[in-house]
């Protein structure tokens, strides 16, 4: 590993794209989002977008320095494979993928616990989003669970008296994301933790047909840095922060988009990928 000064160099040297990004418009509501076909005349998502061009680093180079790392930018690659050879089979996500993803989590962040709660595929397909098991990729800048809907999913998911013991200490919810295919379009877009302020959050309601969560928009900064990981292939994987309870510095929060590759060709299939969710806990400090 290099040291601080060599890392900023490789930084500032590293290859990127130009992409737009849908940030929330500043000054508005609270948006809106739903995860099934909303009533007649109501959107799908409410808050006016503001789309903005920014430059994007290829975040390899930086991985193998360990400059992106879970605590230090929110996210990082790892190589992985699965023995899952159909995600199209609920039943082996659930009982093969849901197991290697628990050991996986608990080796990468030395864990005690590690709960997988739900995993959602997602297919660019166009009308993929009317498809029960399918949801498009989302093309906004955005994080999965905010500080008040974290602790909701630990008392979710655990029974009422672990609940309350685990959080007393650090936990956190981790994003496994793997394309099922070399992804050509609509790659994600990560942005460093260590670039974004608590101002530049909002939070928004996500409509599920149960129940209402909660999560983050964010607003732009100039300050922000974005990374991507071109090409992404089935035996690699990414991680993302998407809360951590430690209030240390550490990474909590990873905004994150799918954007257009302005390399990727015309033609390019479309992008499928699966995405898993888990709680993570630590044994008391």
């Amino acid at each position: 590993m290099g040291t601080a000064s060599n890392d900023h160099l490789v930084a500032a040297t590293l290859s990127s794209v130009e992409g737009e990004l849908n940030y929330l418009k500043a000054g508005q509501g609270r948006p809106v989002s739903y995860t099934f076909e909303p009533p007649p005349g109501v959107p799908w998502v409410t808050g006016e977008l503001e789309p903005r061009r920014v430059a994007i680093r290829d975040g390899r180079p930086l991985v193998a320095l360990r400059e992106l790392s879970l605590d230090r930018s929110g996210f990082t690659q790892i190589s992985h494979r699965s023995v899952v050879a159909d995600f199209s089979h609920d039943g082996a996500i659930r009982d093969i993928y849901y197991r290697e993803a628990e050991a996986l989590l608990r080796d990468v962040t030395g864990a005690e616990k590690i709960v997988v709660f739900d995993h959602t595929l997602r297919d660019s397909a166009q009308g993929s989003r009317r498809t029960a098991a399918l949801r498009e990729p989302v093309r906004r800048v955005h994080n999965d669970q905010t500080f008040v809907s974290a602790p909701r999913r630990v008392r979710a998911h655990l029974p009422p008296e672990e609940a309350e013991e685990r959080l007393k200490h650090r936990f956190a919810i981790v994003n496994l994301w793997r394309p099922l295919a070399t992804v050509e379009r609509l790659p994600l877009a990560l942005c460093d933790a260590r670039s974004i302020a608590f101002e530049d959050m909002v939070p928004s309601d996500l409509v599920y047909p149960d129940k209402v969560g909660e999560t983050y928009s964010f607003t732009w900064n100039p300050k922000h840095r974005w990374y991507w990981f071109p090409r992404l292939r089935p035996d690699e994987a990414l991680l993302l922060k998407i809360y951590d309870s430690r209030e240390d510095g550490t990474a909590r929060f990873t905004a994150h988009t799918a954007f257009e590759d302005p390399t990727g060709a015309p033609e390019a299939p479309p992008r499928r990928s699966i995405e898993l969710r888990a709680l993570v806990f630590w044994p008391a400090e």
